[in-house]
């Protein structure tokens, strides 16, 4: 018999050959508690195998539909009835060809994103990637926080309740140890979105409406679709996502003979993110569609839109539970994505199989996003203006993280992975694709009288006058009056991804 060590600074565990022999099959690192425990119990590959290597996609994928997503989803669905469903179907494949690349790239060099294009390119590639990564995690974070608040304060809790009770929760998950671990309670917390898919089935929405959405003249013309149009496209591909399943692979230890399940993990994730939005969208195109409800201005009113069929209490249980399960998945992957991106760089350990002393850059990095996400929407009365830069932002690098992507999956693959013609043609297609959304939708926003320009400027002064006038009551007056002053998240988080009132 001999031994193997693992789990620094908590001893070792003595493993007979045989119970190796089923941690290398069942396809765990040797560091893996999870793949270990599993070994020790007798576990035998096959379902046990697939089941262990399904996970990374899903994860990811899931993290996809954010609070942002959904709020743009049913924003869609508000405005335009179900003309934007369609859309959401066909970005399914986009969706797959481009996190299916990071899944083999990972597994085929064992390399998370950014140490992938250090090694490539150089340091300078990896320090632009990275710092697209960070600019991106920061715009996504105070997103995610902001509607985390705005959740809260529809079932009675205010912000400074509601988000340092989801910074102490985030920040327990990743120090319980162990990727699977954080895996697991990030799948849990991703399937509470699955609520909205309950909520379209019961909404009943009309077959022959949705068919109609099919050949429905669309509005190519109108500013406003086509901004939605963007927002959907910019919304199926995050940066951070890429970093992240690229990074998840490689410390769940997965190699090339799980390659094929490492796809369909990641294909069911596409699928269901998707089917997810399309829900969103469905119930609010089924309730709010043509019936003068606009520009959806707090979250609120996207839970409004289940009352008819779920009643007022179980509508607003739903909806929290699902934008609450998404925000606080979303902040996991994000913060994992840019921990991992920096400790990469810098060649640091990085394992969440590592304890806090064996990879502290790893684990710093992961609390102090966390901290900046949560201190942001805690400390600011407004965030319009932030949140619309980085909207603009990401539209921008999504290109540049997306070519970089390509550029090592052209030279780094080895040769039974490499891409074929007719991948680096679509591919290239698709890269085309989301350059020109994203170009023409940062034109579309910044364009002096645009619409969206011209509604932004307007939330910005409407903001501006509201907080010089919120100073000049609380002058002299009570603590307890001024903390009744902030404006509430539920409006915030609206009015941040760019959805409120004019």
């Amino acid at each position: 018999m001999r031994a193997i060590e693992h789990l620094p600074g908590e001893g070792r565990t003595l493993v007979a050959l045989s119970q190796v022999s089923d941690v290398d099959r069942l396809g765990g690192p040797m560091n893996d508690p999870t793949a270990i425990a599993m070994a020790a119990r007798g576990w035998r590959p096959g379902w046990t195998r697939a089941l262990w290597v399904l996970g990374p996609g899903l994860m990811v994928m899931l993290a996809d539909t954010d609070a942002g997503s959904v709020v743009t989803a049913a924003q869609s669905g508000a405005s335009w009835g179900y003309r934007l469903l369609p859309l959401e179907l066909v970005l399914i494949p986009v969706l797959y060809l481009v996190m299916e690349l990071t899944v083999r790239l990972g597994i085929t060099t064992g390399k998370g994103h950014a140490e992938a294009i250090r090694d490539r390119f150089g340091t300078r590639w990896a320090a632009l990637s990275v710092g697209t990564l960070l600019l991106s995690a920061t715009g996504a974070l105070i997103t995610e926080f902001a509607g985390i608040a705005g959740v809260g304060e529809l079932v009675g809790l205010a912000p400074a309740v509601t988000v340092p009770l989801a910074a102490a929760f985030l920040i327990a998950i990743v120090l319980c140890r162990g990727y699977r671990r954080v895996e697991l309670i990030g799948l849990t917390l991703g399937m509470f979105e699955v609520a909205f898919v309950l909520a379209a089935v019961l909404a009943r929405p009309k077959v022959g409406a949705i068919a109609d959405s099919l050949w429905t003249h669309q509005p190519v013309t109108d500013h406003g679709y086509l901004a939605l149009v963007a927002a959907n496209v910019g919304a199926v591909v995050m940066p951070w996502m890429i970093f992240c399943q690229q990074g998840a692979v490689v410390d769940k230890g997965l190699r090339a003979r799980h390659i094929r399940l490492a796809r369909l993990d990641t294909a069911l994730g596409a699928v269901l993110t998707q089917l997810i939005m399309a829900a969103v969208l469905i119930v609010t195109a089924a309730t709010l569609s043509g019936h003068g409800a606009g520009r959806l201005t707090s979250v609120g009113e996207i839970s409004t839109a289940l009352t008819p069929y779920l009643g007022a209490f179980a509508s607003r249980l739903t909806f929290a539970l699902g934008i609450a399960g998404a925000a606080l998945l979303a902040s996991i992957v994000v913060s994992l994505a840019a921990a991992w991106a920096v400790a990469e760089a810098f060649g640091a350990r990085r394992s969440l199989n590592d304890g806090v002393r064996g990879a502290p850059l790893f684990y710093g990095l992961y609390l102090t996003c966390i901290a900046v996400g949560a201190g942001m929407v805690l400390a600011s009365n407004s965030l319009i203006r932030l949140a619309i830069d980085v909207e603009i932002l990401n539209a921008l690098l999504l290109p540049l993280v997306v070519g970089l992507l390509l550029a090592l999956a052209w030279t780094t693959l080895p040769h039974p992975h490499r891409l074929r013609r007719g991948e680096r043609v679509v591919l290239a297609a698709v890269l085309g694709t989301l350059t020109l959304v994203g170009l023409g939708w940062a034109t579309v926003t910044v364009l002096p009288g645009s619409p969206q320009t011209a509604c932004c400027a307007a939330r910005q002064s409407m903001s501006t006058e509201s907080a010089r006038a919120r100073r000049g009551a609380r002058i002299g007056a009570p603590r307890s009056s001024r903390l009744v002053s902030r404006p509430p998240s539920g409006v915030l988080f609206g009015s941040a991804l760019g959805l409120g009132g004019s």
